[in-house]
């Protein structure tokens, strides 16, 4: 088992001044040119007409890394961010106390593969590392938040590549999902469990005696638990021993009271796990979505015919679904919780085992043709459903010989269930519609490249990230895309009908990054000005709890590498939350008549007019751009090309153009942009006087040194 190395955080003050000299810390060089990933021209922003919320662009710290996993997971603790970077085994240390300019000051070391991170109240850390062989036993690695050194408190052993970790609310367990994937080539198949770890009460690691196993053995042949019979169970099974253990591969979990809630994606179902036993209860099967109802249509084809739609989003019957979802998380209604998923999908491709198929090749190389009986019989061309990846091992008939339906993988779709596996509500085709309405030129794009219609044939948008937060007094389901990008907003205030308040996506379409980046002059200039990629986990912030004042949500996109703040405005507040004394209620929030909702938004004339007008100057500095981004116009968006032309009900997103220059503020004045240099500086730290200091003498040095030359000069003369 690889012992992590210890790491070495640093004060942003500190980290600024060895930012500045070229110093290293942890053997990590940190570089003199900080990483700006900009909110780019023309951000998309589409909103129902009556959303009282609004998303904008705050700032963003950038690796520089394109499709590498550089930033995933993220956690906060105070006005740090926390950003998992895979692949490199690290945990990238991010000072957001500016959002508008967060920086790097240091990061946490491990080996092998970092897979997630939580971050208790009182800042213990926790970060689930894989093995690098996936295999093996992980270890999850503890840390001290609060600390500027953050030195590493210790580790514990957990199961097969632990890919999520997530710290009950109570602070009293720590609950690890250990996937245990196959190996690549499938010679093994390691199990999967949940690690219910306890937590001491004081900052500190725990032991390996604290560690406690929720395994799947009492659902095996002959165990004392039925395994219910929708439960995906597939593949080969290369050791002979527990194969129902190995085939279910634990993704994400959410706590809810006192059971744990883990997604076992491949499968379609979710596990409940009673914490204080550390034992699995029951398995729930989620089942399959009907496609051929009206309101669950999608786009299955990336080739139409040239007469065709490019957006074609219709109904299939005989067409199923399975949620297989990703992220889970939880939220409370009337007393009663609920569970809520991203239901991305997931295909197993290991070795030579592959459990997907394109329609067009059933009844080929040794696959199943679809049955004439079928209702779809008729519809397996490429303008319908031959492009479209479905699961080989459903939809079968008795006999096995030939498929009465097709399964495609995950739904696009989020659902809402209760804590016993009934589902409440699902979005139905409202990803697909919202962003061919927000982004028609790009629908269905990939997250790599720019492209029309490039995941219509997979799995769409591929809904992956998904939080729950309240705004005011309303809770709302925040779900990312990884595909296309962007995250879109829900009001959850009626579990049985989520209702859909705005969409954001600060990605610039018009540039291709797989496609341009090989003969990029300057690969870093061009993977910045694409903005963001890829979503993989958002962090929400309430007010309480944000260096604004108001909600904002912290993104990892694992494609551009990038870790990004948005704002989320409060409009049936002015704009803001209203209740934090030093934000949220700078001048340019008071501006809210541009920001395309209704006009109480934007009606408060002295919105600026704080009497605490000090410390809203320094928070409309440092943390309120996104309010000058909340106010872009029509026209504004008309010219970016990326406007949505309207909801279901008509209504056209006025929404959240990100760029501060599109806006302008109540009394018409020029919205103030920190980052280019406009409108109010931001407040001067001790880490920009030790700067100033460092430069001022570098000056003062080659004054000197010029002024030595020239005398010399004309004494040689």
């Amino acid at each position: 088992m690889p012992i992590p190395l210890s790491a070495k955080t640093l004060t942003a003050q500190a980290a600024a001044l060895l930012l500045a000299t070229g110093f290293t810390v942890g053997g990590t060089t940190l570089s003199t040119s900080t990483a700006h990933a900009a909110e780019v021209d023309d951000p998309i922003s589409s909103s129902a007409s009556d959303a009282q919320i609004e998303m904008g662009f705050l700032g963003s710290h950038e690796t520089g890394q394109f499709d590498e996993s550089a930033a995933e997971i993220t956690a906060v603790h105070g006005d740090t961010v926390f950003t998992v970077n895979a692949q490199a085994a690290t945990v990238d240390v991010i000072d957001a106390s500016d959002p508008t300019n967060p920086q790097k000051v240091s990061e946490i070391t491990g080996t092998g593969v970092a897979n997630s991170i939580s971050i208790r109240e009182d800042g213990l850390g926790v970060i689930a590392l894989e093995d690098e062989d996936k295999t093996q036993p992980g270890t999850v690695m503890f840390f001290d938040a609060n600390d500027p050194e953050a030195d590493i408190l210790g580790e514990v052993p957990v199961g097969s590549l632990p890919d999520m970790v997530t710290v009950a609310p109570d602070g009293s367990h720590a609950l690890v999902a250990n996937e245990g994937e196959p190996a690549d080539d499938f010679s093994t198949d390691p199990e999967g469990s949940v690690s219910v770890i306890d937590l001491p009460a004081e900052v500190a690691a725990p032991s390996d005696s604290d560690v406690h196993t929720a395994d799947f053995h009492e659902f095996e042949e002959g165990g004392a638990k039925t395994l219910p019979e929708d439960v995906r169970i597939f593949g080969p099974t290369p050791e002979e021993d527990l194969p129902i253990s190995r085939n279910l591969e634990p993704e994400y979990i959410t706590v809810a009271g006192d059971r744990a809630y883990a997604t076992l994606q491949e499968a379609n179902a979710i596990a409940v796990v009673d914490i204080a036993s550390a034992s699995v209860e029951e398995i729930l099967p989620l089942g399959l979505k009907d496609h051929g109802q009206v309101g669950n249509g999608l786009d299955a084809s990336d080739r139409d015919p040239e007469d065709a739609p490019t957006v074609n989003i219709t109904e299939y019957e005989g067409l199923k679904g399975a949620y297989m979802p990703d992220t889970i998380s939880t939220f409370t209604s009337g007393g009663t919780d609920y569970l809520v998923t991203a239901n991305e999908g997931d295909s197993r491709e290991w070795g030579d085992f592959v459990d997907a198929a394109r329609v067009k090749d059933l009844g080929e190389d040794g696959l199943a043709p679809v049955c004439e009986t079928s209702p779809l019989a008729d519809r397996l061309g490429d303008a319908d459903l031959g492009r479209l990846n479905i699961i080989t091992d459903l939809g079968l008939n008795d006999a096995g010989d030939c498929y009465e339906e097709l399964v495609a993988f995950g739904t696009r779709s989020f659902s809402v269930w209760t804590t016993d596996g009934k589902l409440v509500a699902d979005s139905g085709d409202e990803f697909e519609k919202l962003t061919a309405e927000a982004v028609p030129e790009f629908f269905n794009s990939n997250h790599s490249e720019s492209n029309l219609e490039g995941r219509s044939d997979d799995k769409g948008p591929e809904p992956e990230a998904l939080t729950i937060g309240e705004v005011g007094e309303t809770t709302y389901a925040f779900v990312g895309f990884e595909r296309i990008g962007g995250i879109a907003a829900f009001d959850l205030s009626d579990p049985s009908a989520p209702k859909f308040a705005t969409y954001f996506n600060n990605r610039a379409f018009s540039v291709s990054v797989e496609d341009e980046i090989e003969d990029a002059s300057d690969p870093a200039a061009l993977l910045a000005s694409a903005g963001d990629l890829g979503p993989e986990g958002i962090t929400f912030l309430g007010s309480d709890e944000s260096p604004t004042g108001e909600a904002a949500l912290v993104v990892g996109n694992e494609v551009s590498g990038t870790t990004s703040l948005y704002s989320v405005a409060d409009l049936a507040n002015g704009g803001d939350d209203g209740d934090d004394e030093n934000g949220g209620t700078d001048e340019d929030a008071g501006a809210d008549e541009n920001a395309g909702t209704d006009q109480e938004a934007g009606a408060d004339d002295n919105a600026g007019a704080d009497d605490n007008a000090t410390e809203d100057a320094q928070v409309d500095a440092a943390g309120s751009e996104s309010d000058s981004e909340s106010g872009a116009n029509d026209s504004a968006r008309a010219d970016a090309g990326s406007e949505a032309d309207s909801r279901a009900d008509g209504a056209v997103a006025d929404g959240a153009e990100s760029d501060s220059e599109a806006g302008s503020s109540a009394d018409g004045s020029e919205a103030s942009n920190d980052a280019d240099g406009d409108g109010d500086p931001l407040p001067r730290t001790g880490a920009d006087l030790g700067q100033y200091l460092i430069l001022g003498g570098i000056a003062v040095g080659l004054i000197a040194i010029g002024t030595a030359a020239f005398f010399l000069a004309r004494r040689r003369s």
